[in-house]
């Protein structure tokens, strides 16, 4: 039977402390939501006395989300503890995370103090937070750079006074991987007591090893990890939450499961991405949008043949619905071949799809990434005759103080269509114009605005996922006007369609 690892999601909290990154209480409490549905374990809802919008943060979530237990930050002060223990009120499991900083440079220059004092500092914190919840955890600020020894006694003190997890965090991200797993390992094998609670990573990425460094910790015994959405977090970031989860699923003789809904995690990640506006890196590890792209010619016909000769995850399980064959000089014909399928576009004859590929090397030289109307044009296809859906016209008014109106002129096999609609911007208004028109039954899932150049007079480009009918299609726009290119971007997709 599999030991389970419990999924400690700091993202309201360590990610928030990103600049730009900050999130008012509605949107906090949409994010925690995601988390219950994801499967975490706890969710740590903030830091209460730092202000009070952290606060009523920590009081609303914990009337909004049932399961989880929701976890308040503290310094090892009892003002702190009296205040977090207040924000939890109203949360049906709860605990208290308080502690300090126990590397021999904290203790010497943040607390002037010596490791005896910092020692009964930790012990009183954990008795006080104690009288509040049973859940307490401790929490060895610098842990990564603490004497082994030192941090054995103290972890062995906190325990007897009450700790139900010891949170052990390379805060700085300093240690490598072995290093903090020969970490966990000493405490596992020279703290008194130490079955009596659950050790806790707390991984920094500054040296780009978070997610080692935890895995690390896993394999030496911690059953608790505290990961972020996307790896946000101060600085360089925290491990992320996604990438621990299918390390485990992927490595199943691990023994180590967690509780992740894995196929929630894209959802989740676009989320989190969205309402702090903190884009995802295209090649980030499991959510990126590359992490399922294939371009080389190599690549693509093994994927094509059977996807596991190059992935070890399937799309899916993240809750991707495809991977994506990206078409450049590298590609081969039987990615060539597959994209022409996609736009109805069959070649039996393998001479003819020879004459194209020649084509289509030709044209991708001259482009970093060939596009469907691309090849379609090299198959000798009218794309423009194919395409039932043309813009016509676009007129937008929109400013501040008033509510954006497009008009919209649609040509549709010819014949001329027109409406207008209003809407919360410019993007909002012309699309819902397009709607009025085209009234099918089609959902808006991703959409990415991106400046082809530098400068005031960019050139926008669009790329924008619609489902359909089951179905998710891709569409792309480019103009100099983003809400024209958005509107493009959306025909692209409905062109597309397959009925």
């Amino acid at each position: 039977m599999s030991e389970r690892l419990y999924i400690f999601d700091t993202t309201l909290r360590d990610g928030e402390q990103v600049p730009g990154c900050q999130l008012n209480t509605v949107e906090k409490i949409q994010v925690a939501k995601q988390l219950e549905q994801l499967g975490v374990d706890v969710i740590e809802a903030g830091f209460p006395i730092s202000s009070p919008g952290d606060f009523n943060s920590v009081v609303e979530i914990s009337k909004a989300v049932t399961w989880p237990t929701i976890c308040a930050l503290t310094r090892a002060k009892e003002k702190d503890i009296d205040v977090a223990a207040d924000s939890l009120k109203y949360a049906k499991r709860k605990r208290i995370h308080t502690g300090l900083g126990t590397s021999d440079s904290h203790i010497k220059y943040k607390f002037n103090s010596n490791r005896e004092e910092i020692l009964e500092w930790a012990v009183r914190a954990v008795k006080y937070a104690k009288k509040y919840v049973e859940d307490v955890e401790f929490y060895a600020e610098d842990a990564g750079r603490t004497d082994n020894e030192y941090l054995a006694r103290v972890i062995e003190a906190v325990i007897k006074a009450g700790a139900t997890v010891v949170n052990i965090p390379d805060t700085t991200g300093y240690c490598l991987p072995q290093e903090y797993g020969n970490k966990i390992k000493y405490l596992m094998e020279h703290v008194d007591g130490i079955e009596k609670a659950q050790i806790s990573t707390h991984c920094h990425n500054d040296l780009g090893m978070a997610t080692a460094n935890t895995f690390e910790g896993v394999i030496n015994g911690a059953r608790q990890v505290e990961v972020t959405i996307n790896g946000i977090g101060e600085r360089a970031g925290n491990t992320a939450l996604e990438e621990i989860a299918m390390i485990l699923k992927c490595h199943k003789n691990l023994g180590i499961d967690t509780n992740i809904n894995t196929t929630k995690i894209y959802q989740t990640s676009r989320m989190v991405s969205s309402l702090m506006n903190m884009p995802v890196q295209p090649n980030k590890a499991i959510v990126g949008r590359n992490a399922f792209a294939h371009s080389s010619g190599i690549h693509q016909d093994g994927v094509l043949k059977n996807a596991q000769t190059y992935e070890i995850m399937n799309p899916k399980d993240v809750g991707i619905d495809d991977n994506s064959i990206v078409l450049t000089a590298r590609s081969g014909r039987a990615a060539l071949k597959y994209r022409l399928e996609i736009n109805g576009v069959d070649i039996k004859d393998e001479n003819k799809l020879d004459k194209i590929y020649k084509k289509f090397l030709e044209f991708a030289d001259k482009k970093k990434e060939v596009t469907d109307d691309d090849i379609l044009m090299l198959a000798g296809a009218d794309t423009a005759a194919e395409h039932a859906v043309k813009l016509d016209y676009l007129q937008v008014t929109t400013g501040k103080g008033v509510k954006s109106v497009a008009s919209i002129g649609l040509d549709i096999a010819g014949q001329k269509f027109e409406e207008c609609a209003s809407g919360n911007g410019p993007v909002d208004a012309a699309i819902k114009a397009l709607k009025r028109i085209i009234t099918k039954n089609m959902t808006l899932k991703e959409f990415t605005i991106q400046a082809i150049d530098k400068g005031s007079d960019d050139v926008g480009k669009v790329h924008m996922q619609v489902e359909y009918n089951g179905h998710v299609y891709y569409g792309f726009g480019a103009d100099t006007d983003i809400v024209t290119a958005s509107v493009e971007a959306y025909i692209d997709c409905i062109n597309k369609f397959r009925n």
